[in-house]
């Protein structure tokens, strides 16, 4: 159930503001394509947090429910580099967290497991897992994931299960005298994590998915297609077709997207906004090679180039992605793809070569939007973005007319917002702060259900 911005307020008994940055917008120039907060959106002023962690709008509370450095129910302790996250629903109204860490090999304090639990034993990076219950009382974290590298983003799938994605392509070969960063396996890959995980997995790397500097995954439950992000200046934009839904590890076809009749497109600048355009998808035929150079292949057959390509999330038929430094001023672009079913109810992994690319938002001006990271579906229908560029950081709500305003501002020490996320159908809202490392559920009063 999506709950409408104006259900949301009607059940803390208050009204939305008028304008957000209204005041400091209208002294801005206005770039060609730029979206700029206009009318009713958004909740109102940020209030500051008088512990000076998360500036909120008015009637919106939170609560910190794990930092780094705690002792886990394993043993160990919690590592550092929150990254992305995923929000599945537990037994007795539970919520299970699984959650990301961008760390490499040479990173102090990582995750911690034994034997055929670890993947590389060199690397710190992998994800955590936290149970809490409805009153939002931690009740248990664990090692969930060991002996990856930047596991950056990934995404949630629907048969409950957390894809973690690793930003590196770190290769033996690669390896240099007295590198701290040295690994003893390939990296650049894909591993999955289910919800139901008590312990430690033991890691598969999803091969058939790719290997490259993955940023994120989202799934159409519709069809079980995993379309992927590229953090790369010269990125694609991939989907994955599964030989059997809701089994990544037996392998599928990858592919990347290219804009119809304009082969090899540069989409970082000059491209319009609102308006779709029809693509189709190429083959990716070497999906492991031993160089990075699967967007190599792509671009050759003419597919579309992004600019760092990171979150990603489907809501409604429609995947949205944001690029980072995209835009005519490379401060951050909001994309959307619609895929063509020709029958929806009934669709397959076998999905149409065509969709709908539509390019959302490219404000062009960082103090509007300033390098858009993590993404998600609010409960009350509007996209929030995670920045992740220089000075303040904000979570920026999008609603469906694209204006843009701040929902939360890191009052803490300004470092990036990442891994938000809520369970399916919950009002709850889980997101990270990278550093110094603080997982947060931010709710509204008389409206909180996980």
């Amino acid at each position: 159930m999506v709950i409408s911005r104006r259900q949301m307020i009607a059940m803390a008994g208050g009204t939305a503001s008028a304008v957000l940055l209204e005041s400091c917008l209208r002294s801005l120039s206005r770039p060609s394509g730029a979206q700029t907060v206009e009318g009713n959106a958004g909740f109102g002023a940020l209030r500051p947090d008088p512990d000076g962690i998360l500036d909120l709008p008015e009637g919106f509370r939170y609560r910190v429910i794990s930092q780094a450095g705690q002792r886990m129910d394993d043993g160990h302790r919690v590592p550092g580099a929150f990254d992305g996250m995923g929000a599945f629903q537990g037994p007795d109204n539970h919520v299970i967290l699984v959650r990301n860490h961008e760390l490499t090999p040479g990173a102090r304090l990582g995750t911690t497991a034994e034997g055929a639990s670890v993947y590389d034993p060199r690397c710190k990076g992998g994800t955590t897992t936290l149970v809490v219950d409805p009153d939002l009382n931690r009740v248990q974290q664990f090692t969930s994931l060991a002996g990856t590298s930047r596991n950056c983003a990934g995404g949630p799938t629907p048969w409950q299960s957390w894809v973690s994605c690793e930003e590196i392509t770190m290769t033996p070969d690669l390896n240099q005298p007295n590198n701290p960063d040295n690994v003893d396996k390939p990296h650049g890959y894909n591993f999955e994590v289910p919800a139901s995980a008590s312990t430690a997995v033991v890691p598969e790397p999803l091969v058939a998915m790719g290997r490259f500097r993955h940023e994120a995954i989202a799934v159409d439950p519709r069809t079980g297609t995993v379309y992927q992000t590229e953090d790369q200046i010269d990125g694609l934009f991939y989907r994955f077709i599964p030989n059997e839904r809701e089994d990544l590890s037996i392998g599928g076809k990858l592919e990347a997207l290219t804009i119809q009749d304009v082969p090899l497109a540069i989409t970082h600048s000059g491209f319009p906004v609102n308006q779709p355009v029809s693509v189709e998808w190429l083959p990716i035929e070497d999906v492991d090679p031993v160089n990075d150079t699967v967007r190599y292949e792509g671009q050759q057959k003419g597919a579309a180039i992004f600019s760092r390509g990171e979150g990603i999330c489907y809501s409604d038929g429609h995947l949205y992605f944001t690029c980072t430094n995209g835009g005519d001023v490379p401060a951050g672009q909001v994309w959307k793809y619609t895929p063509h079913h020709s029958q929806p109810d009934t669709a397959t992994s076998e999905e149409s070569s065509s969709g709908t690319l539509e390019l959302l938002v490219q404000p062009n001006n960082p103090q509007i939007l300033d390098y858009p990271d993590n993404i998600w579906m609010a409960p009350w229908g509007d996209l929030l973005l995670c920045e992740d560029g220089a000075g303040e950081q904000f979570i920026i709500g999008v609603t469906p007319h694209g204006q843009l305003y701040r929902f939360a501002r890191n009052a803490l020490n300004g470092a990036e917002f990442a891994g938000i996320c809520t369970v399916p159908g919950g009002t709850t809202l889980f997101l990270n702060i990278y550093s110094p490392g603080l997982t947060l559920a931010v709710w509204r009063e008389s409206a909180q259900s996980s």
